[in-house]
C-alpha cells in the first residue's frame, strides 16, 4: 500500500556550495549598490560639465567622468538599477505564467495540454531577437518594448521543463493515491510538484535574468535599445567606444558590471546546467 499521509509536505532547501555562496554574495551586493549607491554618490548621472569631460578618478568623481563630464559611478549605479529591474520584472513575468501553464497543461492533458504546447511551440519557433526587435521598432527607445519582448521569449522554457516535469510526477503512484483519496489539488502541488519543480525553475530563473541583462545591453549597444541619454551599460559601451584608446579605463567599467551581474547570476545556482 502506498503511504500518502505524512507530517507535512516537503520543502526544497537548496544547497548552498561555495559557488553559490559567492554569486548570492554578488549579486546581494549589486542589489545593495542599485538600490543605495546612487544617494551615496550624491552626483546626478545626467548632469553634463564639458570641463571635467574623460576625467580620472578624484575626490568628487570617484570612478572619473565620460566625454560629457558625466560622473561615470553615478551612471552606473543607474544602469545596474534600470538592468536589475528588467532583468526580475521580466524574470518573474515569464515564470508565474509560464509555471502555472505547464502546471495546467500536465495537469488536465487532452486538448488543453495540445493547444497550450502547440502555441508554446509557435512562440518558440520565432526567435526571441527577432521578436524584441519587431517591439522596439514600435516603440523605439521603450523599456517597456525590452520588457515585453524578453518575457514573451522566456517564459517558454518554465512552460515546457513545468510541463515535462509535473506529467513524471503527476503519473506517480503516490500522486494517483492521494487524488483518489480526495486531496485537492493544492496539496498534491505543494508536497509533490514544488519538490521536484523548485530547483529547476530557479536556475531557469537565474539563466533567463542572465539572458536579459545581456540583450538589454546588447541592444543598448548597438542602438535598438535603451537610448541616450538615458544611463544604460550597453549604451555607455556605445558612447565611450570612440575614447577607448585615451582612456580605456571609462570603457572597461560598464562591461565589468556587465561581467559580473552574469556571473553572479551564474554562480547564484552553483554553476548549473540549464534543465
Amino acid at each position: 500500500m502506498v503511504n500518502t499521509h505524512r507530517t507535512r509536505p516537503q520543502v526544497w532547501r537548496p544547497k548552498l556550495d561555495g559557488s553559490r555562496v559567492l554569486g548570492l554574495t554578488l549579486l546581494g551586493l549589486l542589489v545593495l549598490a542599485a538600490a543605495v549607491g546612487p544617494g551615496l554618490v550624491g552626483q546626478d548621472p545626467a548632469r553634463q560639465s564639458l570641463l571635467d569631460a574623460l576625467q580620472g578618478p578624484d575626490g568628487q568623481h570617484l570612478l572619473g567622468t565620460d566625454h560629457l563630464g558625466r560622473d561615470m559611478a553615478a551612471r552606473l549605479l543607474s544602469g545596474a538599477q534600470l538592468s536589475l529591474f528588467l532583468a526580475g520584472l521580466s524574470t518573474f513575468t515569464a515564470a508565474v505564467p509560464g509555471t502555472l501553464l505547464g502546471i495546467v497543461a500536465a495537469w488536465f492533458g487532452g486538448w488543453p495540454d495540445r493547444l497550450l504546447t502547440s502555441f508554446a511551440d509557435a512562440v518558440l519557433a520565432l526567435p526571441g531577437l527577432l521578436l524584441v526587435l519587431m517591439l522596439a521598432a514600435i516603440s523605439p527607445g521603450s523599456w517597456w518594448a525590452l520588457y515585453t519582448g524578453i518575457s514573451l521569449t522566456l517564459w517558454v522554457e518554465y512552460f515546457r521543463y513545468t510541463r515535462q516535469r509535473a506529467r513524471i510526477v503527476l503519473a506517480e503512484p503516490a500522486v494517483e493515491a492521494s487524488q483518489l483519496l480526495g486531496i485537492g489539488p493544492g496539496m498534491i502541488i505543494r508536497r509533490h510538484l514544488i519538490p521536484e519543480i523548485g530547483p529547476g525553475l530557479l536556475t531557469i530563473a537565474a539563466f533567463g535574468a542572465a539572458t536579459a541583462v545581456t540583450a538589454v545591453a546588447a541592444l543598448g549597444f548597438v542602438g535598438v535599445g535603451i537610448r541616450p541619454p538615458t544611463a544604460e551599460w550597453g549604451v555607455m559601451m556605445t558612447e565611450l567606444l570612440p575614447y577607448w584608446r585615451e582612456t580605456p579605463f571609462l570603457i572597461l567599467q560598464p562591461v565589468a558590471c556587465l561581467f559580473i551581474t552574469v556571473l553572479a547570476l551564474y554562480l547564484s545556482v552553483g554553476g548549473g546546467v540549464r534543465p
